[in-house]
């Protein structure tokens, strides 16, 4: 199984801190968020990985290269203006090949085992994608999707009174065959997964672990100081 990492973000709302540095490459414990990703996928036993890049993209590549130092091999996909979340992928889905592929926020921090996401049911035809959900966080407080018991999702109100609606945690697996029908240049991967939600083609499931949307200054510097007092984090690898 392949996964693609989404790393084309311009991080606005992390200003100052992004003008010379593009997100993913912003460190917490002195480890960049996205290597965290990429230690997690290799761990897993995923190490073709697909990044995609727009806003001091060169930056990313002469840091991580290839990912031989990581045991994984990364390949780049260019984009000179960041194409949103779902037209990135579409772009790099020759890349990605034919068969269902991990996607992961590049800005998100998670202790979730990848290995879950290798062993999820995405056949490309009754099941286009499976997400993870999370707990909502402040600044989501109405949530994205609930997931019904037999594990599927909706975007609109729980079917069940004992459900409820949760965040979309930017890590799932989708099939190619989610990306065939129109064009997604500017969308988001949640408004083509909503789509699929009306034909009950998406499944999901809900993880109470540790997850931190790393959107803000603000929340990177709590990040940095829960981890370091929990003596988490440290570097495994240095910068090329």
């Amino acid at each position: 199984m392949k996964a693609m990492i989404l790393a084309a973000g311009k991080g606005t709302r992390m200003r100052p801190l992004t003008l010379e540095t593009p997100k993913p490459l912003l460190a917490v414990v002195d480890k960049p968020l996205i290597v965290y990703h990429i230690e997690n996928l290799v761990q897993a036993g995923v190490t073709d990985i697909v990044i995609n890049h727009a806003y001091l993209g060169e930056k990313i590549e002469a840091y991580l290269q290839d990912g031989a130092q990581w045991g994984a091999s990364i390949v780049y996909s260019r984009e000179g203006e960041p194409l949103e979340t779902a037209g990135g992928i579409a772009k790099a889905l020759p890349l990605l090949g034919n068969q269902p592929f991990i996607v992961l926020n590049g800005d998100v921090w998670t202790d979730f085992d990848v290995t879950r996401l290798t062993q999820t049911h995405v056949d490309g035809r009754d099941t286009l994608a499976h997400v993870v959900l999370v707990d909502n966080p402040e600044h989501n407080p109405d949530g994205d999707f609930s997931v019904s018991p037999d594990s599927s999702l909706v975007a609109s109100e729980p079917r069940d009174a004992n459900d409820s609606m949760h965040t979309f945690a930017g890590m799932s697996v989708v099939s190619p065959n989610l990306f065939v029908d129109e064009q997604y240049q500017g969308m988001g991967l949640g408004n083509i997964l909503r789509e699929a939600m009306r034909t009950d083609q998406v499944r999901g499931e809900y993880f109470t672990g540790a997850w931190v949307d790393v959107g803000t200054p603000e929340r990177l510097q709590l990040l940095d100081q829960e981890l370091r007092a929990r003596g988490l984090g440290q570097s495994s690898a240095t910068q090329a």
